[in-house]
């Protein structure tokens, strides 16, 4: 089904994140198995202004909605920051909607506690915007994943893990193509 477009979205846009290592560990993952395309899709090459302080006018919005339309599916890469998810992906989902839309996705998580309290509250937003998000769900430690909590070196069972979840999205996402 290489015709399946997913998009890998790294869910912060602060200096010293971590999440486009976690970002290019699952997409090399993905890129292994041929059942889709795979990308990263980084929110802060948009940079988008805050919802409500803006037009909608920004060359930034309209790019992020082109890029979502063009996509059959997503993996969020989500960190959690004071047992939720970052402000800049609130507003990155929030500056779109039918874009979303019918669509599948997956979540991996990291934290303190595996990033699970973020992810929790990202589903409900998802279930807003009519994504349908997969059972399966990475969760990375701070902790045990990462070396002095900012290189990546996550243990190998988070493969399984990883493969279980896209399987699930590219799954979910030729079943919701068929909505739209």
């Amino acid at each position: 089904m290489a015709d399946l477009k997913i998009g890998i979205i790294l869910g912060s846009t602060r200096q010293g994140r971590v999440s486009p290592q976690v970002g290019e560990w699952v997409k090399g993952i993905a890129d292994q198995r041929g059942d889709a395309d795979y990308e990263i899709v980084d929110i802060a090459d948009y940079k988008l202004p805050l919802l409500g302080e803006t037009d909608g006018q920004e060359p930034g919005i309209k790019a992020w909605s082109e890029k979502l339309k063009s996509l059959d599916g997503f993996v969020f890469i989500v960190q959690e920051y004071n047992h939720s998810i970052t402000a800049a992906l609130k507003n990155a989902l929030d500056l779109a909607r039918e874009e979303w839309n019918n669509k599948a996705a997956g979540i991996v998580s990291y934290g303190s506690t595996g990033g699970a309290r973020a992810a929790e509250h990202l589903r409900g937003i998802l279930g807003e915007l009519k994504v349908a998000d997969v059972r399966t769900h990475p969760t990375l430690s701070l902790f045990t994943d990462f070396e002095n909590f900012s290189t990546f070196k996550p243990a190998a069972l988070h493969t399984d893990n990883v493969n279980t979840m896209l399987s699930e999205v590219v799954a979910w996402s030729k079943a919701l193509k068929t909505l739209r």
